[in-house]
C-alpha cells in the first residue's frame, strides 16, 4: 500500500552536464501529471510521462528538470550579442529622451528577455535523455520510497479502526437475537400499562412478533458486514494500488449500516451503528490518501 503524497530529488551528471529532476506528489481521485521543463527538449515528455506513470497510477504528480551545463562550456553562444546590443542602444536612446540619470549597465543588459540564454536551450535531446533518464529514476526511487512508508502508516492506523469496527459489530451480533423477545416483552408491557382489560392472543401476539422480526431480522447486513471486513483487511496487505477498491468497500459498508439503524428498533443496536458510522468516516477521510 502507498500513500499519495511523497517528494523525490534526483541527480545524475553525463559529460559534465548536471541533470537535477524533483518531483511532488499529492492527493488527486485521477493521475495527473505535470512536466516543468526546458522548451526545447518537450519533445521528451513523452517518455517521461511513460516512466512516470509505470510507477504511478493516481495522485497529483509535478516534475521539475533543472539542466545545469559545465562552466567551460559557457561561453559567446550562452548569450545573445546581438541581442544585448539592440537592448542597450534603446536603453541609451531612451535615457537620453527622458533625461534619466544614471548608467546602462551590464546587469541590467543581462537581465533584459532573451540574452542571457539556457545551456539547455541548444541541448540534443537524444544526447541528454539519458541523463534525464537517470535523475528521473533517481528522484521516482525515493519518492515512492516515502509513499511506502507513508502508506506503512496509514495501513497501520486503518487496521486500528477496523478492530474498532469489529469490536462494534461484535456487540450489534451479539445483541440481534434478543430484539425480538425483547419487542414481544415491549407490547405486553404496554397492553398492561393502557389498563387495558383485553384477552391476549397468544397465536395473534406471536404473529405479531414474527412480523416485527421479519421486518427487522439483520442477519444478511451482518453477513456482508464480516465479509466486507475480510476484504478490508486483505486489501491492506496488498502491495498494488487498492484506494479506489478501499473506497468502494467503505461505500458499501457504510450502505449496510444504514440499513442496520432503519431495521434495528433497539437503542443500544442504534448507539453502536452510529459510533461505528463515525469510526467509519474517519476510515474515509484516510482512504483519500491511499494511491
Amino acid at each position: 500500500m502507498q500513500s499519495m503524497t511523497g517528494y523525490g530529488r534526483g541527480e545524475a551528471s553525463l559529460e559534465g552536464t548536471r541533470f537535477i529532476v524533483e518531483l511532488q506528489s499529492v492527493n488527486r481521485k485521477q493521475s495527473d501529471i505535470a512536466i516543468s521543463m526546458p522548451r526545447s527538449l518537450q519533445c521528451l515528455e513523452s517518455r517521461i510521462r511513460e516512466l512516470l506513470q509505470s510507477k504511478i497510477s493516481r495522485g497529483r504528480l509535478n516534475m521539475s528538470l533543472v539542466i545545469e551545463a559545465p562552466a567551460e562550456s559557457i561561453g559567446e553562444s550562452a548569450i545573445n550579442e546581438e541581442l544585448a546590443a539592440a537592448y542597450t542602444a534603446a536603453m541609451h536612446r531612451l535615457k537620453t529622451k527622458l533625461f534619466l540619470a544614471g548608467d546602462v549597465t551590464l546587469e541590467a543588459v543581462l537581465r533584459a528577455p532573451g540574452v542571457l540564454q539556457a545551456a539547455s536551450q541548444d541541448a540534443d535531446p537524444e544526447a541528454v535523455w539519458p541523463g534525464i533518464e537517470s535523475a528521473t529514476q533517481n528522484a521516482l526511487s525515493k519518492l515512492l520510497g516515502m509513499r511506502t512508508t507513508e502508506g506503512a502508516n496509514l495501513a497501520k492506523d486503518l487496521h486500528n479502526r477496523l478492530e474498532q469496527l469489529r469490536n462494534l459489530f461484535k456487540s450489534i451480533k451479539s445483541r440481534a437475537p434478543e430484539l425480538a423477545p425483547q419487542y414481544r416483552r415491549q407490547l405486553l408491557e404496554r397492553i398492561e400499562a393502557a389498563g387495558l382489560n383485553l384477552p391476549i392472543d397468544e397465536e395473534r401476539l406471536m404473529r405479531e412478533v414474527m412480523l416485527f422480526a421479519d421486518r427487522s431480522d439483520i442477519s444478511e447486513e451482518l453477513t456482508r458486514l464480516e465479509s466486507h471486513f475480510s476484504q478490508f483487511e486483505n486489501l491492506l496487505h496488498s502491495p498494488q494500488p487498492v484506494g479506489r477498491t478501499l473506497e468502494f468497500l467503505t461505500q458499501e459498508i457504510g450502505r449496510e449500516y444504514n440499513t442496520l439503524g432503519t431495521k434495528s428498533n433497539d437503542a443500544p443496536v442504534s448507539k453502536w451503528v452510529v459510533e461505528s458510522k463515525v469510526e467509519l468516516e474517519k476510515i474515509r477521510e484516510q482512504i483519500q490518501n491511499i494511491e
